[in-house]
């Protein structure tokens, strides 16, 4: 059973996902690529397709619910990485939840974090009775 998330994308395609504009590779080398941004006020600036209705995040490739990537991953805006899939750290995530269900999928449970337990012998994703860490967030020029 693969990361459930790609299969999903609900998040990419229910929120507008706004951030602080220096994160930007036009401020920032390595960061969000700024061609696929749009100003929003003075500060921040917002992915394209976020801002209107429907949203759908001008980097989601593929079709929610069936099979997606974010075609910047590595590159995604902060807001992105703080945004955690029900379950997989071990908690429910109201967000992640809010975007399925708009989209008539499941809400995610411990179950679908199973591909992470080898061992498959309890309702945790590791052997160790514990969720993992989340990973680390790329260091941000200043």
């Amino acid at each position: 059973m693969p990361n459930p998330c790609l299969s999903c994308g609900a998040c990419c395609a229910w929120f507008r996902v706004s951030f602080y504009w220096r994160e930007c590779d036009d401020q920032c080398p390595g960061g969000v690529p700024a061609g696929l941004t749009e100003d929003l006020g003075p500060f921040r600036r917002v992915m394209k397709g976020t801002g209107r209705i429907p949203p759908r995040c001008i980097a989601l490739e593929g079709e929610v619910g069936t099979s997606v990537y974010c075609s910047i991953y590595a590159r995604r805006p902060g807001i992105c990485r703080e945004v955690e899939a029900s379950f997989e750290f071990g908690r429910p995530s109201a967000q992640c939840d809010k975007a399925r269900i708009a989209f008539g999928l499941p809400v995610l449970t411990a179950a679908d974090w199973r591909w992470r337990d080898g061992a498959d012998n309890d309702d945790h994703p590791d052997d160790s009775g514990n969720s993992p860490s989340p990973p680390a967030m790329p260091p941000v020029a200043a």
